[in-house]
């Protein structure tokens, strides 16, 4: 299949729908997932058009993991986390929803478990302000 450039990310990227940026650079952006499954549940692209990671050029990968590992270290710091998850779906039998590339990066708790990725959004308020905490944790 090919890339659909009407999906959800194309659209934050175009800034046709807004989010809660933590982190942009000239190949990559980072927001707040709405429907955290955590606090703290970020969404790392890359700029450059790709389904999933099957179709991914690899120099656009070069460029994204840094960046995602940037977010994790600075997640588990903002949230004080025990742990992080990353994770990263290709194709709908993988679960795959959204068909730009992304990773989803989810601060975890020791006996705590993570929310369903559907259902209602989580408050602009409390997005804002988790966003914050991980500038404020990339700054230091």
């Amino acid at each position: 299949m090919s890339y659909d450039d009407s999906n959800i990310f194309a659209k934050i990227l175009r800034g046709e729908i807004p989010c809660h940026r933590v982190y942009e650079d000239a190949d990559t952006l980072a927001f707040m997932d709405v429907m955290p499954q955590s606090p703290g549940h970020l969404l790392v692209i890359p700029k450059t058009p790709s389904r999933n990671i099957l179709d991914a050029d690899p120099a656009t990968l070069s460029k994204v993991i840094p960046i995602v590992q940037k977010l994790a270290n600075a997640a588990k710091e903002a949230f004080d986390a025990d742990g992080i998850t990353v994770t990263q779906f290709n194709e709908p039998a993988a679960g795959q929803t959204v068909y730009h590339l992304h990773f989803h990066i989810i601060p975890r708790y020791e006996g705590a478990s993570l929310k369903p990725h559907t259902g209602q959004m989580e408050d602009h308020g409390v997005l804002a302000a988790n966003a914050k905490k991980v500038v404020d944790a990339l700054g230091a």
